[in-house]
């Protein structure tokens, strides 16, 4: 299936930002990555900042509207809300490393206030939705009375862990393998996802 050029350059940069960074990267890079000339670049986003806004938000959207649809189903009680919310981080990061990589790296940057300011205000939605269900599982009686917001925190903070922490890894789930990726092993992800789904149900649920 054919993608559009706004969404095809988004992919390029990404791609690009994984390989040498935000600050390591030039529209020119950018457009010879993508094919396309500077003027069609700077035509859809303006600037570098904006592009990579527009990528962030292009990924965000996906599960902001999967946490949405997800607080409104009435057919789920809050545990299952959460196994399933699991599953689809731990899919999503599997499946886009050069994005999580890209996101990663510029969360730890301080230089550029503006820009991370803007990052963290895309995401936002995401963490409040995922509070809300949190609550609502808290206030039926269904969870312990816990932190709502340091619960998403530890969900997304042991994955971000395993991932990015390669070294660490090899040497503490896959006993020195070398060629171990997280990324790509599968078992691996069914590993974590499980994990986690465990971790969230003794922290969570008053009667596991």
């Amino acid at each position: 299936m054919s993608i559009d050029k706004r969404t095809h350059i988004i992919n390029a940069a990404i791609d690009l930002f994984a390989e040498k960074g935000f600050e390591g990267t030039s529209i020119r890079e950018l457009a010879q990555k993508a094919d396309v000339n500077v003027a069609m670049v700077n035509y859809y986003f303006g600037s570098k900042e904006k592009l990579f806004e527009a990528l962030l938000e292009m990924k965000a959207s996906y599960m902001r509207d999967k946490l949405e649809e997800l607080e409104g189903d009435k057919t789920l009680n809050e545990m299952d809300k959460i196994d399933i919310i699991i599953e689809t981080y731990v899919e999503r990061i599997f499946s886009n490393p050069n994005f999580h990589k890209v996101l990663q790296q510029e969360l730890l940057v301080t230089h550029r206030g503006e820009l991370q300011q803007n990052v963290i205000n895309i995401f936002i939605q995401n963490t409040k939705n995922m509070t809300s269900i949190i609550e609502k599982g808290i206030r039926k009686k269904l969870f312990k009375k816990v932190d709502p917001q340091l619960t998403y925190a530890s969900i997304i903070g042991t994955i971000n862990q395993v991932v990015n922490s390669k070294s660490f890894c090899r040497i503490l789930i896959s006993n020195g393998n070398p060629d171990f990726n997280p990324y790509t092993d599968e078992a691996f992800k069914k590993r974590l996802i499980n994990h986690i789904k465990q971790m969230m149900r003794s922290h969570l649920l008053i009667n596991p």
